[in-house]
């Protein structure tokens, strides 16, 4: 006959289970960080360089309204040219 080793009764393990304490008090703690103010001007410096990038540097509605006036040939004249040539030069500040 073979006898078993180290046997184990399931009932009587159940029986030695020891009871589970009063329920521990569970307390929740909230988390806070404070932001920088140099990372705060990184956070915008990025924002507005996304924007940038985003923004066409053409506007292409301004530049067809002068495409239409342009092919009027009404519109280019001796004293829109010279106008036009006066506001280059004090631009530059040349004038």
């Amino acid at each position: 006959m073979v006898t078993k080793i180290n046997v184990t009764n399931p009932i009587t393990n159940l029986q030695n289970t020891g009871k589970v304490s009063a329920s521990k008090r569970v307390t929740s703690f909230s988390d806070e960080i404070e932001v920088s103010a140099q990372a705060k001007e990184a956070a915008e410096a990025y924002y507005l360089e996304t924007v940038a990038k985003e923004t066409p540097d053409v506007r292409a509605d301004l530049v067809e309204q002068i495409k239409l006036k342009i092919q009027d040939p009404d519109y280019l004249n001796a004293d829109r040219i010279a106008a036009t040539a006066d506001q280059i030069l004090s631009a530059y500040g040349l004038a």
